[in-house]
């Protein structure tokens, strides 16, 4: 467990080297222009909504690490392709190659914490892996604007570079993982697939399919608006500095830095739907106090101070999800569609991420007043759907700490009779 740890957090923080710059790099150290970049992005998004149908049998018919080495290498030569993309079909394959190789790597991760946990110690691994992973970006952004100079188109390829050559090494630590044989497990082995499973067999199970509605509001409400829909309304609305938003996300991070394992006590306590149910309250607030910072007659030090909350609470939220919906995911999958019910959640989630910009970075930019509407009922939708997502859930899957409850019936020592000699 502490290998597949320590290579998620290394590949994050490759990806931290390139992930905020893509868009710079493409159109301006690249020249390609504004369009060639957005192309670039969206080839990037589709084609891990390509290959994520796929990626899930694959990883149940030949085991996750078979998977995740594949993907790795994938992910180094597109990295390395974009590093020397100096036109637009370059930089569109390299796009296509990145894109598909990250996509598969988190349902393959995830495949193997779930193969090495119990369902009890699956919460602590789930947040250790979420903690590391911000931890890896955050570390990986702050590094690699250190070095990035968009007047040397190499600066940037030494930072592709350093990306390639961290999924090489998430390979080389991943190869060395022997997966447990353990007998919980072994009706996980991959087998050539089981009987009435794939596609099917997901949508016909109504307690992942409610889980995936949920997963998709979530990640369109949070993830789908931080860098563009709320960008945009705190800079049009609220009139922050640009600099501000470096501060927000920054805060963001701290509070999931610093809050994940607090967090973790509680969540190990409560039932599963009601923490998330519990965030969507914490993000309506959030999304309260956005509006505050956009349509309030505070002064702009104010503005700014909200809307850094703002990101803060979300943080908050992101800390309580991270050990509560990754292990949910697993706990519903049959033990042998594991890799695929990963793989579909994963599938839910870059699609909120693909729509989310798409409808929140208009509204966040000229609809002020609607965005902010919009999003506070998304919010509370969030805790609508948890609550009757937590009634599909037997008592182990919403809340595993009751299955290792001390049991009440207390053994008694009844001294043996002495036997009658004969």
């Amino acid at each position: 467990m502490r290998r597949i740890q320590a290579g998620s957090a290394l590949s994050a923080f490759g990806l931290g080297f390139t992930v905020p710059y893509l868009y710079v790099y493409v159109a301006q150290v690249r020249d390609l222009g504004a369009a060639t970049a957005g192309i670039v992005l969206a080839v990037f998004a589709m084609a891990a909504l390509v290959v994520l149908p796929f990626s899930g049998r694959a990883i149940d018919r030949r085991g996750p690490v078979p998977v995740l080495l594949v993907a790795s290498v994938v992910a180094a030569v597109g990295a390395v392709g974009m590093g020397f993309a100096a036109g637009v079909p370059a930089a569109v394959a390299a796009a296509t190659l990145l894109g598909a190789g990250t996509a598969v790597l988190q349902p393959a991760l995830a495949t193997m914490i779930v193969w090495c946990s119990t369902p009890v110690g699956r919460t602590r691994a789930f947040a250790m892996q979420f903690f590391l992973q911000n931890l890896g970006l955050g570390v990986g952004g702050l590094i690699g604007g250190l070095l990035v100079d968009t007047t040397r188109p190499g600066s940037f390829i030494l930072l592709f570079s350093i990306e390639a050559a961290m999924f090489l090494v998430l390979a080389a630590i991943v190869g060395t993982v022997r997966m447990p044989g353990s007998p919980a497990l072994r009706d996980a082995r991959p087998a050539g697939g089981a009987k009435g499973g794939g596609l099917r067999a997901l949508l016909g199970h109504k307690a992942m399919v409610q889980l995936c509605v949920l997963g998709f509001v979530l990640f369109f409400a949070c993830y789908g608006q931080f860098e563009s829909g709320l960008a945009a309304y705190g800079t049009e609305a609220a009139g922050i500095q640009p600099s501000a938003l470096g501060m927000a996300l920054a805060a963001n991070t701290a509070v999931i830095v610093a809050a994940q394992f607090l967090v973790l006590k509680f969540v190990e306590r409560r039932k599963r739907s009601r923490v998330i149910a519990a965030v969507g309250l914490i993000w309506t607030v959030a999304w309260l106090i956005a509006g505050y910072a956009g349509l309030g007659h505070g002064s702009q030090a104010m503005a700014t101070a909200a809307f850094v909350a703002t990101y803060a609470l979300f943080g908050l939220g992101e800390a309580m999800l991270s050990p509560t919906v990754a292990p949910l995911v697993a706990d519903l999958a049959p033990e042998s569609m594991v890799g695929q019910y990963n793989s579909a959640f994963a599938l839910v989630k870059q699609l909120a991420l693909a729509v989310g910009p798409a409808v929140g970075g208009p509204m966040g930019a000229a609809l002020h007043g609607p965005y902010i509407v919009t999003f506070v009922l998304f919010s509370l939708g969030i805790t609508f759907l948890a609550v009757r997502l937590g009634r599909q859930l037997t008592p182990e899957q919403n809340q595993p700490s009751l299955a290792v409850k001390p049991s009440r019936v207390v053994a008694q020592h009844l001294p043996e009779k002495e036997t009658a000699a004969a």
